[in-house]
């Protein structure tokens, strides 16, 4: 093999979004994927416009739509009362930061920058597990559990929540939340007796579970995710997740999210953890990327997004840290990288846990919360606008953090009927 100018670990959509980004700047590119084939598993995702904006800069827009959905609203619901609660207009919201949200199926995402990277003419190579890397007089190198070794000016390590490069940079491990995400995707067809709304995003949130629900295909197939906190991982069990506990942690929920239960897969499930956030990323010419940097919990739909951003950012680098003599000036390049990315991200992973918390509160505090979003204006984007707008290059770039607003603070907006109730629950 010849020695590329780029290696990338890993081959999901963070590595071959990065890849892609890379090969635009004329480089080249090879890929190391541990698994046999090129392939993802799960079910849907949401792209936010800080998304979609890249991929429209990729050129991949127009086939990312027509794999999707473009919903037209996201809507908050009770999922004890199913009442509305708050709404995002996503038409609005278009006008706003100038790219649409867009909900697509993991797989096809996958695919989509599988063929972009093959177009491109990345070199994609399979059954190559990484189990160490190091650095070189010259750059880094990848060492696979088979013995190979490969070297390239640049190493990438896009190797997922467990990673191994990760631990040249720090001595951490993934962090438990003790919830549970189970997954579900059917037909549309087969829902004659429930018919759902296909042109909204809800979310259902309620005490100490979430339930999440969108068209994917075109409108072919409906998405379903019902996250849960685990008593059994609470009590320190190792079998935990199970789908006795989805149906009793939901049996209390509101007929909407009762009907959606037996639809999930109850042959898998994921446990959701997360990492402390860290600011280092870089050490000489091994860079981290996506979800070995910064792996979050859910509850802002930006773990795939940041991956992607990723890669965009640090090939914008790429290009301005190219001479003229047509080589690139690596040391520049992953510092500026590493200067915006890590603070970016450590906001998404602490506001994740933040707002994992605010969905799952129950009494006092989730009566608190709705008084709050519901006295929200529909087009009040103080909550996107850190968010959804474009991409920061540099630090100086980023904007600020929205408004914090405490929940005792409910009774001053709850109406006239609810606020001496919320008054008296608080002070009792």
């Amino acid at each position: 093999m010849t020695t590329p100018d780029v290696i990338v670990v890993g081959g999901g959509i963070g590595g071959l979004s990065a890849a892609f980004a890379l090969t635009r700047q004329g480089l080249t590119v090879r890929v190391l994927e541990r698994s046999a084939e090129f392939g993802e598993v799960g079910a849907g995702l949401q792209l936010a416009p800080n998304c979609t904006r890249i991929l429209d800069d990729y050129g991949l827009l127009d086939e990312a739509k027509s794999l999707g959905v473009v919903p037209r609203a996201m809507v908050m619901r009770d999922a004890v009362d199913s009442t509305d609660l708050t709404k995002l207009d996503l038409v609005d919201l278009e006008r706003r930061y100038g790219f649409p949200y867009m909900v697509i199926h993991r797989s096809d995402l996958h695919g989509l920058f599988l063929r972009a990277c093959e177009r491109a003419g990345v070199e994609l190579v399979t059954d190559a597990k990484a189990v160490a890397y190091e650095n070189t007089a010259t750059g880094a190198r990848v060492r696979l559990a088979n013995g190979d070794e490969h070297e390239a000016g640049v190493v990438i390590a896009a190797d997922g929540l467990h990673s191994v490069a990760r631990k040249l940079l720090v001595d951490d491990e993934p962090v438990s939340s003790s919830y549970v995400a189970y997954r579900g995707t059917v037909p549309v067809a087969e829902l004659v007796d429930r018919p759902i709304d296909l042109s909204e995003v809800v979310v259902y949130v309620g005490p100490r579970h979430h339930f999440v629900h969108y068209g994917l295909r075109g409108g072919e197939m409906l998405n379903q995710v019902a996250v849960f906190e685990s008593p059994k991982a609470l009590a320190g069990e190792d079998d935990w997740g199970t789908p006795d506990e989805l149906d009793g942690s939901f049996s209390s929920a509101c007929s909407a999210v009762r009907e959606g239960i037996p639809l999930m897969w109850r042959d898998k499930w994921w446990r959701m953890y997360d990492r402390d956030p860290i600011m280092t990323w870089v050490k000489g010419r091994i860079a981290l990327l996506g979800d070995a940097a910064h792996p979050p919990l859910q509850y802002m739909a930006q773990g795939a997004i940041m991956a992607i951003e990723d890669g965009w950012v640090l090939a914008e680098h790429v290009a301005r840290q190219r001479n003229s003599e047509d080589t690139i000036n690596w040391d520049a390049a992953l510092t500026a990288y590493e200067a915006v990315r890590p603070e970016h991200c450590r906001r998404v992973l602490t506001t994740a846990r933040e707002w994992g918390e605010l969905w799952h509160l129950e009494g006092v505090a989730r009566e608190q919360r709705n008084v709050l979003l519901r006295a929200r204006d529909t087009h009040d984007y103080s909550y996107t606008d850190w968010i959804y707008g474009p991409t920061a290059l540099f630090p100086g770039d980023e904007p600020p953090m929205y408004p914090i607003v405490s929940l005792h603070s409910a009774a001053e907006t709850a109406s006239e009927v609810v606020r001496p109730v919320l008054d008296l629950q608080v002070n009792n």
